[in-house]
């Protein structure tokens, strides 16, 4: 994904459901993995500098999060094929390497990207316990609306 500015949001929309392989071996859907007190879901991938400068402290976050009962998901929807590093083999061995405790999906077509209107790494979405939007933001945050 290009680095662009994401569009000013909507808050309070609701969170498209997909169905997204996991790079743990099973299909994961939005309502299969939100928290009950929230979502965050994050599109990420892994050859992004900016994606590989908060990695270890991402994973970090996302377990305080969970203890709080916000659970996460990250979606990666770059293409795998201009971007190898990207590709599913190599999305399992850096959610190994760096023990992510949540679902870590591939968006190959990168239709799951164009319903939420993500268009850079890292993109944030937050939604609350029901899948309204609260936050939307990027790494630099000068897209936190």
């Amino acid at each position: 994904m290009a680095s662009l500015n994401p569009p000013v949001c909507d808050f309070g929309w609701k969170a498209p459901d997909f169905k997204l392989p996991g790079v743990d071996g099973r299909d994961w859907s939005l309502a299969e993995a939100k928290g009950v007190n929230g979502t965050l879901v994050m599109f990420i991938c892994n050859h992004c500098p900016y994606v590989q400068a908060i990695r270890e402290r991402l994973v970090q976050d996302v377990r305080a999060l969970r203890e709080l009962g916000i659970n996460t998901i990250a979606i990666s929807s770059n293409d795998v094929i201009n971007y190898p590093d990207d590709n599913f083999e190599r999305m399992a061995e850096v959610a190994r390497e760096y023990h992510f405790a949540f679902p870590y999906l591939l968006d190959e077509s990168q239709e799951v990207a164009k319903a939420y209107g993500a268009v850079c790494t890292p993109d944030f979405f937050g939604f609350n316990a029901h899948l309204e939007l609260q936050y939307r933001g990027r790494f630099d945050d000068q897209a936190a609306i």
